[in-house]
């Protein structure tokens, strides 16, 4: 997360298989709600947001990707545990290399000292709202005629 007034560039990757997104969960203890979104993370200074993506799925979960696509620009302003944030995402659609990564259900990754937990949930959950998934507008983004 960035500090509080600083606007935040994120490159998420858009990971799905047939019915199914891979996403990481989260959770803001202030307002006590789960939250998921895509996976991802910081671009740096002078670092494409193609590569920005390849890199954080290699640190977190040692996974390359592939048939990245570049789909669109996302702004999401927010608040997490009380502080208000703004990001603005660069999104793809992507695939994992290595097909291990479609038959698992869920795997821990550390985002720098957290553990964090990413898994695979059917998109029927976020449609119905029963789960949330951020920031707003992500769904838009998914193919909800894939099986």
């Amino acid at each position: 997360m960035a500090k509080s007034g600083k606007i935040r560039v994120l490159a998420l990757g858009l990971i799905q298989s047939g019915d199914r997104l891979f996403v990481s969960q989260g959770f803001d203890a202030v307002k006590q709600t789960t939250f998921y979104r895509a996976l991802g993370g910081g671009i740096d200074f002078g670092e494409p947001s193609h590569v920005a993506l390849e890199r954080e799925f290699q640190e977190e979960l040692q996974a390359a990707l592939t048939n990245i696509k570049y789909l669109g620009c996302l702004e999401n302003i927010f608040e997490y545990n009380d502080t208000p944030y703004h990001e603005v995402i660069q999104l793809y659609r992507c695939d994992f290399t290595d097909p291990i990564f479609y038959q698992i259900d869920s795997l821990k990754f550390y985002e720098k000292e957290r553990e964090k937990t990413a898994l695979w949930v059917p998109l029927s959950r976020f449609q119905s709202r029963e789960l949330k998934l951020v920031p707003e507008g992500f769904l838009q983004y998914c193919d909800l005629t894939r099986n």
